[in-house]
């Protein structure tokens, strides 16, 4: 479990990159209150927070985070973090560290990330120093890491196959309904009760 400075040294440090699957209630729409980040304040959701859960994302395809935690969380009505909710509501996930790999590269082609990382090795490699850093500072030794999609996925199999139990689930963008989203995941909850 995480306690009371552990949460804040996360939230400092990686906030604007990070967050955790947990959202406030699903409203009268799907996507309704996905951006609500008061669920963050208060000191019960410590007890619901699971460190050795990492869900991983490929970059951040948008640059208006301007709140910590907000990652993973987006309130823009063409944002599909909704279908995380869904997928994760009720299952062992729920309270995961979520962030991205690459850090500070907003784009919304992941084909454009993926070539500018063939092309800048040591920019991916530094990203994943960082991801280390999380690691270490989520005070986890055997995380299960979990990516959202193939190319997420391949970096992280690249550089941490041989450490780290590497799951990968669809990418919560691709064009499918939040309950075929949530039956494409569940293979991933169902294996870790």
């Amino acid at each position: 479990m995480l306690d009371k400075k552990q949460f804040a040294l996360i939230k400092e440090k990686y906030g604007y990159w990070a967050s955790w699957a947990i959202w406030a209630a699903e409203g009268e729409t799907p996507k309704s209150n996905v951006g609500d980040l008061s669920v963050f304040d208060s000191e019960d959701v410590l007890a619901h927070l699971k460190p050795d859960i990492i869900l991983v994302g490929l970059n951040i395809s948008r640059g208006d985070i301007k709140f910590p935690l907000a990652n993973f969380h987006g309130a823009r009505s063409e944002a599909t973090d909704y279908k995380i909710r869904y997928a994760l509501k009720d299952t062992p996930l729920w309270g995961g560290y979520m962030t991205d790999i690459i850090k500070d590269f907003e784009q919304k082609s992941s084909g454009k990330v993926v070539s500018y990382l063939r092309a800048n090795k040591s920019f991916e490699e530094e990203n994943v120093r960082i991801f280390r850093d999380e690691i270490r500072d989520l005070g986890v030794t055997s995380p299960t890491i979990i990516s959202f999609g193939r190319d997420t996925h391949s970096i992280l199999s690249r550089h941490l196959q041989d450490e780290y139990n590497l799951l990968k689930v669809p990418h919560y963008a691709n064009y499918t309904s939040k309950e075929k989203y949530r039956e494409e995941v569940s293979s991933i909850w169902r294996d870790l009760r």
